[in-house]
């Protein structure tokens, strides 16, 4: 499965992973978002992230949030 990260416009500290290119199962609640990036099949996320619980919340939810912790 190919991933496709996104970050919310809305909120600056949100992240997703989706399945689409468009993040059409994203929550519109946090809409805009921003398509930063892609990972091949094989790729592993960033931040050590399981690909594996990432590819089952796609499946079943649509989608992956994820949040950056603040600095310091």
């Amino acid at each position: 499965m190919r991933l496709f990260m996104f970050t919310s416009q809305a909120k600056d500290d949100l992240h997703a992973f989706a399945g689409d290119e468009a993040g059409s199962k994203l929550p519109a609640k946090y809409a805009p978002w921003g398509l930063t990036g892609t990972l091949a099949s094989r790729e592993a996320p960033p931040h050590k992230f399981s690909r594996k619980a990432i590819e089952q919340a796609i499946s079943s939810e649509g989608f992956q949030l994820w949040r950056m912790k603040p600095k310091g």
